[in-house]
């Protein structure tokens, strides 16, 4: 393969995988960052089927992310509002606290897909504001907790 063909991929090449959890949560996706050789962008080709999510309504600490819609339409979440979203819009979603937390949500008839691309920071906390849960997550640490439980910088130390 020659140096450029390294680094192209069209979204028919891509094998998708199936993604369900629960009711609400179901997606066929693909990772296509390491397919192209990125380094420090993430990118993600995601197609959600009718009445469900992707992932949780979340915000990042460390990480931006961008999403632009390529078929279908459904609900964006942002913060405390919701906007219709469709083909072609280009979505921002900024680092931030619950003010940037976002969900996209598939209330459409129809399969809404689209790229997601991602800034790759080595650590990250993510924040969960309908679970309330705060999730940190670096190269060997994956954690998740709740923000009541809050403890004192000293503690146990001796």
């Amino acid at each position: 393969m020659s140096e450029i063909g390294k680094h192209v991929i069209n979204i028919d090449q891509l094998e998708l995988e199936r993604f369900t959890k629960g009711d609400s949560f179901e997606s066929s996706g693909a990772r296509i960052g390491p397919l192209v050789g990125a380094t420090n962008l993430g990118y993600s080709y995601d197609v959600v089927p009718p009445g469900k999510r992707a992932c949780p309504f979340h915000s990042h600490r460390g990480e931006e992310e961008m999403f632009f819609i390529l078929r279908g339409s459904g609900t964006l979440r942002y913060g405390a509002e919701t906007r219709t979203i469709r083909a072609g819009d280009i979505i921002c979603c900024p680092t931030g606290g619950p003010e940037t937390a976002h969900q996209i949500v598939n209330d459409s008839d129809g399969e809404l897909a689209y790229l997601s691309v991602s800034t790759m920071m080595p650590a990250e906390i993510c924040e969960y504001p309908d679970s309330k849960k705060i999730g940190v997550f670096a190269k060997d640490l994956r954690h998740m907790t709740r923000r009541e439980h809050d403890l004192d910088y000293w503690t146990d130390e001796v």
